[in-house]
């Protein structure tokens, strides 16, 4: 069986080409290369460049997306324009990368006879729930609407119930709930998942959407200061470098290790499944933003000073957890790393890793000068 990958280069994009070599496929990816991930010299780990078939360019290309899936088996879309922050005013390029490299796909398959695609799996985001499901005591599970500047900026972090203004708390997000984005980059993916779901009903093809949660791991990015906040903030704390944690540091996420997202999605591939589903995928824990800086610091001894802002972007969500139901019941899916755990694979990866110390406080500074983050004057 033959697969390609798109964004093949990438974080996830490796971890997965590795398995499906390991499983006996053999494997196509397709990717740009873009400086922003992978630096000026961007290139394919040596073990991988050997044993994959690369084609090398923009998958909004049309030549580039059939020359990468000729012949194969199933499309396994991961290339994308991903974090919530810099979408918020990169709008045209999120839209551009997301969308039109989704568009190319359906074009190149509703176009070519003969082809071989029997498969479609698309890395969707949480980020497409937006703020997700809360409880309220009286209106039950509820939907709130993203949150607004006034209510941030007075310190009202928490979502209010959209239905009585009331309080509520957050509980696990199920596939059920309605798409949502509170970013421009939720909004593109949610597009990519209409789109997938067109096409899959169009050719009768089944198509699977994993909707997956933060995702951490070696290999992760440190160059992009938008992405994998625990990359981040463990090369920050390796290098005893401050650490700034956003709010009141109670904003909370779900995150899963590399090798757990690895295997939700070649479980995706093998299912015998038709139409489309979609599905959660991440560890069914959440855990606070200041929390895992506290964990990380003590895990290396580190004196790295961190401080609790009180600052707010505009984009980002309270709360994430996912609901896993659906995906243990259709593919079997368990998560089986913890936090602590993937968190030491994580340091021992970055301890040999370096990052541009001044790209975290430039990336806060191109949305400040933006008008896309504020400050909170009374946090409670």
């Amino acid at each position: 069986m033959r697969a390609v990958v798109t964004g093949g280069a990438g974080f996830i994009g490796r971890h997965l080409a590795f398995r499906l070599l390991r499983e006996g496929w053999e494997v196509t990816i397709a990717d740009s290369f873009s400086p922003g991930v992978h630096g000026p010299r961007g290139r394919l780990p040596l073990e991988l460049a050997r044993a994959v078939r690369l084609v090398e360019g923009d998958v909004r290309d049309e030549r580039v997306i059939a020359a990468a899936l000729d012949g194969c088996h199933a499309v396994l879309h991961l290339a994308a324009e991903t974090g919530t922050g810099q979408s918020m005013y990169s709008a045209a390029a999120y839209e551009s990368v997301n969308v039109g490299s989704t568009a190319r796909i359906i074009d190149y398959l509703t176009s070519t006879r003969g082809h071989a695609v029997e498969r479609l799996i698309l890395a969707s985001s949480r980020a497409v729930y937006g703020e997700g499901r809360w409880s309220c005591a009286q209106d039950g599970a509820v939907y709130p609407e993203p949150r607004r500047r006034a209510q941030l900026e007075a310190g009202r972090f928490d979502p209010r119930c959209p239905l009585c203004a009331g309080p509520c708390v957050p509980v696990p997000t199920d596939e059920d709930s309605p798409v949502s984005p509170s970013s421009f980059y939720g909004a593109t993916k949610a597009m990519q998942e209409q789109a997938m779901r067109l096409l899959s009903l169009t050719l009768d093809l089944p198509a699977c959407v994993l909707r997956y949660q933060n995702v951490y791991g070696p290999g992760q990015a440190l160059r992009n200061p938008y992405t994998g906040v625990l990359s981040l903030f463990a090369s920050r704390t390796r290098q005893r470098l401050p650490i700034q944690v956003f709010e009141d540091g109670r904003p909370s996420r779900d995150f899963v290790y590399i090798d757990d997202v690895v295997e939700a999605t070649w479980r995706s591939l093998q299912a015998d499944l038709t139409g489309m589903q979609t599905l959660n995928v991440g560890s069914g824990v959440a855990t606070s933003i200041h929390t895992v800086a506290e964990q990380l610091r003590e895990a290396v001894g580190s004196d790295a000073e961190m401080t609790v802002t009180g600052e707010f972007r505009l984009g980002d969500i309270r709360y994430s957890c996912a609901d896993l139901t659906r995906a243990q019941a259709v593919i079997g899916y368990e998560p089986r790393w913890d936090l602590t755990a993937g968190l030491e694979e994580l340091l021992a990866w970055v301890e040999g890793e370096t990052v541009e110390p001044n790209a975290y406080e430039s990336s806060l500074e191109e949305m400040r000068s933006r008008g896309l983050m504020g400050q909170s004057t009374s946090p409670r």
